[in-house]
Parts: structure tokens; C-alpha cells; sequence
């Protein structure tokens, strides 16, 4: 089974590749963007614009060691969430000022998760061991080269690259849907 990094590396030259990404993803965050909506279609476009976007910025996917696509795949749809709760209120608010009366369709995105992370992701990093946790939060989060990390860390650049590479593994292990995915279904009808 090949990982996420490989999968969006073949994504170029491998039309199947991206589909096998999606199909590993796409209830996950479609759970993700329905619990946070209340509203099933809503979720279905917030699910398609995420991937629309790990798309257009694949090429951005740095982590080269058998790295999750998944905190990235939930970090884009986090920010869909935030765009359209943002989004909502500039419309409600400059309607009212106008003093105009309009109806608006689509996901009313609940604003109480919008100061923090998903609890599922908050818990699964959490779970991390400090190190791993530190490391995982400044390459990710940060954008910090090995070389940073392992400074401050007091660790080698090579030391915080195994950190951070076991800290996406057990990030990806305890985000991974629980149920058979697409690819899982199609691999057992072959």
C-alpha cells in the first residue's frame, strides 16, 4: 500500500493515485465538515473544495517521510470552515447596515470550534509523545526546516525528521477512518 506522500507524488503521472488519496479521506472529512455544518450537502461541497485545493497545492506536501496527508487534508477543510463561517458573518452583517433582507442557503457552520483545533485532532496530538508532539507542531504548523527543529529541540536535523515522522504516522494511524473506505471495498470485490 502505498503512502499518502507517494500517492500525491504519483498523483502527476497516475490518474488512479489521487482517486486512491480521496478514497482514504473523503468520509473522514466529510464526517468532519457535517458534524461542524448540520447540513449533509453543505459538507459534500466543503468535502469536494478540500480536495479541489490538496489538489492545486499538492506540490506544497513537504513531508518526505512516509508523512499523512491527513492533518493537511483536515487543515484545508478547517480553513473551507473558517472562510465560510467568516464569510457569513460579513454578508449578515453588511445586509443589516443596508437593511436588507435576504435568506442564505448552505451550511450554518457552528462557531464554537472555529478558537481551536478538531477534538479529534487536538486528542491524537495530544497523544504524542512531548517530543514527537513539539516536533510534529513545528514542521507542521510552523513550517520549520529539520535543521530548526533540531535546534530547538536539542536534537540533530536527522533526530527531528524521525521525530516528526513518527509523530505523522501516529497522527494518521489514530485519524484513519475506521470503517472500509472506498479502495478497501473495491480491492476486496476484485
Amino acid at each position: 500500500m502505498r503512502t499518502d506522500l507517494e500517492l500525491l507524488v504519483a498523483a502527476d503521472h497516475d490518474a488512479h493515485a489521487f482517486r486512491e488519496l480521496y478514497d482514504r479521506y473523503a468520509a473522514a472529512i466529510h464526517g468532519f465538515c457535517r458534524r461542524r455544518t448540520n447540513d449533509h450537502e453543505a459538507a459534500l461541497d466543503l468535502t469536494a473544495e478540500t480536495f479541489a485545493q490538496a489538489w492545486q497545492s499538492r506540490h506544497r506536501f513537504v513531508d518526505r517521510r512516509a508523512g499523512s496527508a491527513g492533518p493537511w487534508l483536515f487543515g484545508i477543510a478547517r480553513n473551507l470552515l473558517l472562510r465560510a463561517v467568516r464569510d457569513r458573518r460579513v454578508f449578515a452583517e453588511a445586509s443589516a447596515r443596508l437593511r436588507v433582507r435576504t435568506e442564505l442557503s448552505g451550511a450554518i457552520p457552528d462557531e464554537s470550534w472555529v478558537d481551536g483545533l478538531d477534538a479529534e485532532l487536538e486528542a491524537a496530538l495530544a497523544a504524542l509523545p512531548a517530543a514527537q508532539r513539539s516536533a510534529v507542531e513545528l514542521r507542521v504548523l510552523h513550517d520549520r526546516s529539520y535543521a530548526e527543529i533540531g535546534d530547538a529541540l536539542d536534537c540533530s536535523p536527522g533526530a527531528a525528521r524521525i521525530r516528526v515522522s513518527r509523530g505523522l504516522t501516529a497522527l494518521r494511524d489514530r485519524l484513519r477512518p475506521t470503517g472500509p473506505t472506498r479502495a478497501t471495498q473495491t480491492r476486496r470485490a476484485s
